[in-house]
């Protein structure tokens, strides 16, 4: 008896020893809350085309629409209170973020309207903000416009023709930014590509993705082309809209990590790829200096099927903070019921909105990140009542179907920021008959930040 018991104990350790970790749940705390309201426009640079002055006039599927205003926005069909086209270009959707110190922010705003067959006069820019999270408001310091005039890019984009070459969400589909050496590299998800500007949104270069030596493409990639024949085959390895969404850079700058929003797809094996049964998503690693990709990747495994990342940013030499989602939004209090739909309800409630940390070593290249914990930003404690909006009985939810902004703001102390993108005017995740604002918040989640 004794003996038995002594093997299935030394077998159930052994086990358990080679098991992998659960990851642990850490609490948040609200800090601050700042808000952009959603219906913040600027006027299109003076020496901008006129067709840029008015923006959002292709949003309509197959249909050219110039009357300003006359378009409603809807989300999950419900209608947001703000129309399309919009006179001038809006500030919203951020798609990435770097904190810069003292309640300043620098952030990148996504394409435009969702696609690119619908974002053709919308703009790219990024932004300079400063939050103040005890009122309540972010102010915009400065916008920078992205531009081509000495064509760089190596296809032909929408203002080709012009001398400044404006950029817009037809051309790329910027989703996160580094800044380096006073240059600032920007991941993008048509392409996938990397692209550099200058100080003043000048494209200086733009660099293919390499995926363990091979192209890596999506349908959007300038070389991917209806085939001529129905037997022959279109090559690409990326979905459409999976391109980079988030990326890292190492805290000395030296490289740059680039993170796929989808799996890779495996040609050879005819399927996305995957590790120990869940999808995953390829982290690459790019040389700042030389300028070209290492060769070197990781593995992120999502945690459930269907989910996706929404930014990535460094808290160290080893570890990271990923955004990872559901693609519901709005909270069980507004909820439909059950199999129904209306114009004053959600009826996919967010219920996966997560922050979690990883590790990523010389150690486990080629393998899968280690999940090291999360916080769940729909449970945040907000005992001391610093929402703006959003907190009930002392729990703030951050409900929104897209999530894309996370960076350290004060290591030593636990802080950081979170930032939804608000899709204007297509995303209304706090009420659901109004279109989102733009909302940044700190956190208090120091556990988490000193988890090994």
């Amino acid at each position: 008896m004794r003996a038995s018991l002594a093997v299935a104990l030394l077998l159930s350790s052994t086990m358990l020893a080679g098991a992998e970790t659960p990851q642990k749940e850490f609490p948040a705390k609200l800090l601050g809350q700042a808000l952009l309201p959603a219906a913040t426009i600027i006027p299109a640079p003076a020496d901008a085309p006129a067709d840029l002055r008015v923006s959002g006039k292709f949003v309509t599927p197959g249909k050219r629409v110039e009357a300003v205003g006359s378009v409603m926005g809807t989300s999950g069909g419900r209608p947001t209170g703000l129309s399309t086209p919009f006179a001038g270009q809006p500030v919203q959707g951020f798609s990435g973020i770097r904190s810069l110190g003292n309640g300043e922010f620098l952030v990148l705003t996504d394409n435009g309207f969702g696609a690119k067959a619908n974002s053709s006069d919308a703009m790219l820019f990024f932004h300079r903000l400063r939050a103040d999270f005890e009122k309540g408001v972010i102010e915009r310091l400065s916008t920078t416009f992205l531009h081509d005039p000495d064509k760089k890019i190596p296809f032909r984009i929408v203002h080709e023709g012009t001398q400044q070459r404006y950029l817009t969400g037809a051309d790329f589909d910027p989703e996160s930014i580094q800044p380096i050496g006073g240059k600032y590299w920007i991941g993008e998800e048509f392409g996938p590509y990397l692209i550099r500007v200058d100080a003043d949104g000048k494209v200086e270069a733009v660099f293919e993705t390499q995926v363990d030596g091979k192209p890596a493409r999506s349908p959007d990639h300038y070389a991917v082309t209806t085939p001529g024949a129905p037997e022959q085959s279109v090559a690409f390895n990326i979905r459409r809209s999976k391109g980079f969404e988030g990326m890292a850079q190492s805290p000395d700058g030296r490289f740059l990590y680039p993170l796929l929003e989808g799996p890779f797809w495996n040609a050879e094996a005819r399927t996305y790829e995957e590790r120990d049964g869940k999808a995953v998503l390829r982290i690459l690693e790019f040389d700042v200096a030389n300028e070209k990709w290492t060769g070197r990747s990781w593995f992120f495994p999502l945690e459930q099927k269907g989910n996706a990342i929404g930014d990535f940013n460094m808290i160290d030499a080893t570890t990271a903070l990923v955004i990872e989602r559901d693609n519901g939004e709005g909270t069980a209090d507004r909820a439909c019921p059950a199999g129904q739909k209306g114009p004053d309800c959600f009826h996919d409630l967010a219920r996966f909105k997560r922050i979690v940390k990883i590790e990523m070593t010389d150690a486990n290249v080629g393998k899968p990140v280690r999940r090291i914990g999360y916080v769940d930003l729909m449970k945040i404690a907000d005992p001391d009542g610093k929402a703006k909006q959003g907190s009930k009985d002392g729990v703030f939810t951050f409900p929104f179907f897209t999530i894309e902004n996370v960076d350290v703001v004060d290591r030593a102390n636990g802080v950081i920021v979170v930032g939804n993108d608000n899709n204007l005017p297509f995303s209304s995740s706090r009420d659901p008959k109004k279109a989102d604002d733009d909302e940044l918040v700190l956190l208090s989640v120091k556990e988490l930040l000193d988890a090994k």
